[in-house]
């Protein structure tokens, strides 16, 4: 297979998945629109809270999103006729400044809602609001969150589960970004650090969760509250679209480029994305050309059961939110039929990505994030819409920015 050869050599591919099948053949997935529904109502009831403790999010009404923005230097770079740019800005979202803040802080949110309905302390009826009080805080500081991380989800889960009163334990891999480790600890956030790659930190946390029936573990391979928490994206974005009078049809699509890491995130964007625009919508993952786990789980069928390391491949990036070696089983089998294809980009694309957003949109966004250019340097994938989703970047000190362009 001429493309898994060019991936065991590191070089950069594209696929383009012709499994993948039109939005209504599409029957039995592990997650229903119903469920998104759910975790959007949620959402909502937890906007008064927010208000109350984290007051960014005034101007979105409480809710934990970020704006869609037009990006015309880009597109004079980029675009030909007719064709619009335009920037998902997760790297701001509150809180945790990436993606993972919609499912992580989604699925706190539930399991906290959850603890506190079982003690009788709150119904959907009332003013989430006073999930800041006091007593709110006394009772989950009884309970305790635990995750696997390469970084961001661990922010948003830690942040997060600081801020209710729970205790909270990350586990993360060595190579995980030191400021990340230090953010968290100077949250109250207990860090676990392990040798080996991300699935090694996921297996101790879900091994030290199921020791404490008080232990809420929130797996990023399997969640479907994370999953349905990133789907929400995708209601919101409908909107936004509107605002800028985005027509779209199946002749002239949408889009959209995404990171992806173990495949939770973007899986649940694109899965959101489907039940708003069905077959008006073309979707694209991006990964490092050392840690390509779900183009090599896609490419061979084999999913979780194999990694990058079987190929001779390293897992080492600069791009730590997407160095995982395995992807998730249920992800990847699902985007078997929903997505278009696969960009692998090099550590050096990462950097000059960085370099082209700052220097166009003087966007300051870490290599996770800027690996969405890919898309619209390729071109061949770009429709009249095209939609880069800038996953995270926004919590990354000076000092940070200054190592990245120093290489």
């Amino acid at each position: 297979m001429e493309i898994l050869e060019k991936m065991k050599k590191a070089e950069p591919v594209f696929w383009q998945n012709d499994a993948k099948k039109s939005w209504a053949e599409i029957k039995d997935l592990p997650i229903s629109i119903n469920e998104i529904d759910e975790a959007g109502q949620r959402l909502q009831r937890f906007a008064s809270f927010f208000l109350k403790v984290r007051p960014e999010t005034e101007s979105k009404n409480g809710l934990i999103e970020s704006d869609l923005f037009h990006a015309k230097n880009l597109e004079k770079q980029y675009a030909r006729t007719n064709e619009q740019i335009f920037l998902k800005r997760d790297d701001r979202l509150p809180i945790a400044g990436s993606i993972k803040a919609r499912g992580g802080i989604y699925e706190v949110l539930k399991f906290a809602e959850q603890v506190a309905m079982e003690h009788t302390m709150i119904n959907p009826t009332e003013d989430y609001a006073q999930f800041a009080n006091k007593q709110f805080k006394e009772l989950f500081s009884n309970y305790e969150i635990i995750v696997g991380s390469t970084g961001n989800l661990g922010l948003s889960i830690g942040m997060m589960s600081a801020i209710l009163g729970f205790s909270v334990t990350v586990h993360m891999s060595n190579d995980a970004k030191q400021w990340k480790k230090d953010q968290l600890r100077a949250n109250g956030v207990t860090v676990v650090e392990h040798s080996g790659d991300y699935s090694k930190a996921v297996e101790r946390g879900r091994q030290e969760a199921s020791e404490n029936k008080n232990t809420h573990f929130i797996d990023d391979e399997n969640s479907m509250d994370l999953f349905a928490g990133y789907a929400v994206a995708a209601r919101r974005l409908e909107d936004q679209l509107s605002q800028y009078g985005v027509q779209y049809s199946e002749q002239k699509p949408i889009s959209v480029y995404l990171p992806c890491g173990v495949g939770g995130g973007p899986g649940g964007v694109v899965f959101g994305l489907k039940t708003i625009f069905g077959d008006a919508v073309k979707c694209y993952f991006i990964e490092p050309v050392q840690s390509p786990c779900m183009l090599l789980g896609m490419v061979t069928g084999k999913h979780h059961q194999i990694s990058v390391q079987e190929i001779g491949l390293t897992n080492l990036t600069i791009a730590d939110g997407l160095a995982v070696g395995t992807p998730s089983k249920f992800v990847g089998e699902m985007m078997m039929s929903l997505l278009d294809g696969i960009f692998t980009v090099t550590d050096d694309q990462l950097i000059r990505f960085m370099e082209c957003f700052h220097s166009n949109e003087a966007i300051m966004i870490e290599p996770s994030a800027a690996a969405t250019l890919i898309g619209i340097e390729h071109g061949e994938t770009m429709s009249n819409t095209n939609i880069l989703w800038l996953t995270g970047g926004g919590l990354v000190p000076q000092n940070e920015w200054e190592q990245y362009f120093k290489r």
